[in-house]
C-alpha cells in the first residue's frame, strides 16, 4: 500500500512514478539510471513503481538506486484493482499496469503534482525542469504523440472516435506532468471508472481514456519532453530531454532505432545489460516480423473503428 505518512511538505521534493510488470525491470533500470544520471542534488527523487507481481530479486536490483536525494517504494497494486481488474482491457504486449497511472491521484492525496514515466524512456536532463513546469488548473502537461502526428489514420481516429477537436491536442500519456489536486477536483477517477462500463477503447486504453475525460485542460508541452524515434527535421537531437521507445520503437528488438546509442549508454551502466542483450541476441525475425504485423493491425483497428463513427468535423468553426 501506499505510504500514507509521507507528506507532500517538502517543495524540493519530486514524487515520480513508474509501473511495470516483473518483466520490464531491465527497462526501469535503464529509465532510472539515466534519470539519476541527471539528478541534481538539491532535490529529493521519491521513486514509486506501481506494480502487481514483482519478484523479491528484481526488487533488490531497483532498491539499490536508492541514493541520499533518491527514495523507492514499490507499491503493490493488487488490493486495489481486484474489483476491476476484469474490465481493464489491454491488446498485443500491454499489461493492466498501463492503467495505474489513472489511480495516482486518489492513492496519493498528500500530493497535488506528480511525474508519471512509462519504462520504455531515457531521460537526457534533469526531470525537475519538467516538474516544475507551470500547469496552471489544467489537468496534465503532455506532449502531442508522435505517432499521432505524422499518420492521417491515427489522426481520424483520435477526432472522430475518442472525441479530441484536433488531433494536433492529442498527447502521448507515457511523460505525464499530473496535476493531482485539479484531478482529484474534477472527480477523475470516478469519471474513468463510469466511463470504463461504458466505453471501450481499443486502439490507446488508458492513454484514449485521459484524452477522453482531460480535453481542454491539457498544457502542451515541448515535444523534446516525450521524443519518438520517429524521423523529425524541426527537431534536433542535441535539444531532446527525453527519448520513448514506445510502440514498437525498442532497440532491444531493433537494430536501426533511432536514438538507440543512449538506451545502450545507460543501459551498459546498469546490472541487467547482459540480460538485455541476451533479450535482444534472442528476439527473432519471426518476431520482429510480428510487431510490424501489429503496427498494421492497429492501424486498420483505429480505420474501422472510425468508419463506424459520423464525421461532424465539417461543422467546426
Amino acid at each position: 500500500m501506499p505510504n500514507e505518512n509521507v507528506r507532500n511538505t517538502d517543495n524540493r521534493e519530486i514524487p515520480i512514478f513508474f509501473a511495470v510488470d516483473d518483466g520490464y525491470c531491465p527497462f526501469l533500470a535503464v529509465a532510472i539510471q539515466s534519470m539519476l544520471d541527471h539528478a541534481a542534488p538539491q532535490y529529493m527523487y521519491s521513486i514509486k513503481v506501481l506494480n502487481t507481481d514483482i519478484g523479491s530479486e528484481n526488487k533488490k536490483r531497483i532498491a539499490r538506486y536508492e541514493r541520499e536525494n533518491v527514495s523507492i517504494e514499490f507499491v503493490d497494486l493488487n488490493y486495489y484493482i481486484q474489483k476491476i481488474k476484469d474490465k481493464l482491457y489491454t491488446r498485443d504486449y500491454y499489461s493492466k499496469s498501463t492503467y495505474f497511472r489513472l489511480f495516482i491521484p486518489n492513492l496519493y492525496p498528500q500530493y497535488d503534482k506528480a511525474l508519471y514515466l512509462d519504462s520504455d524512456i531515457v531521460v537526457l536532463d534533469d526531470i525537475a525542469e519538467l516538474f516544475f513546469t507551470d500547469i496552471g488548473d489544467n489537468m496534465v502537461a503532455a506532449a502531442p504523440d508522435d505517432v499521432i502526428q505524422f499518420n492521417p489514420v491515427f489522426q481520424h481516429y483520435v477526432e472522430k472516435v475518442v472525441g479530441v477537436a484536433d488531433y494536433r491536442r492529442y498527447f502521448n500519456a507515457g511523460v505525464l506532468l499530473m496535476n493531482l489536486h485539479q484531478m482529484r477536483r474534477f472527480k477523475f477517477q470516478e469519471k474513468f471508472l463510469y466511463m470504463l462500463d461504458l466505453i471501450k477503447f481499443s486502439v490507446a486504453q488508458d492513454q484514449d481514456y485521459l484524452n477522453r475525460i482531460c480535453k481542454g485542460r491539457v498544457k502542451l508541452i515541448d515535444r523534446t519532453w516525450n521524443r519518438m524515434p520517429i524521423p523529425d527535421p524541426k527537431i534536433k537531437p542535441e535539444d531532446v530531454k527525453l527519448v520513448h521507445y514506445n510502440l514498437a520503437f525498442k532497440p532491444w528488438h531493433f537494430e536501426d532505432i533511432l536514438y538507440k546509442e543512449f538506451f545502450w549508454m545507460y543501459a551498459q551502466e546498469t546490472e541487467y545489460f547482459d540480460e538485455i542483450q541476451e533479450i535482444r541476441d534472442n528476439y527473432s525475425q519471426e518476431d520482429r516480423a510480428m510487431d510490424t504485423q501489429k503496427h498494421e493491425k492497429l492501424k486498420k483497428l483505429a480505420k474501422r473503428e472510425s468508419d463506424c463513427v459520423g464525421d461532424d468535423r465539417k461543422y467546426r468553426k
